[in-house]
């Protein structure tokens, strides 16, 4: 299975905490990390809801 990376490149605060939640079930902690999944379709569903706060590197 294909892998994706995504980068967090916003910061989290002033963020709805749905939003929050998401970066934390990607693994993104803080600014500027990387961070490998599955290209699975809930992964993509995650990245769809914060999609103005992360890169996706490919």
């Amino acid at each position: 299975m294909a892998t994706i990376k995504v980068k967090q490149t916003k910061s989290r605060i002033g963020c709805p905490e749905d939003q929050k939640r998401a970066l934390d079930a990607l693994g993104l902690r803080k600014m500027n990390r990387v961070v490998e999944h599955k290209d699975t379709p809930a992964i993509r569903g995650i990245i769809r809801k914060v999609h103005h706060l992360v890169t996706v590197v490919e």
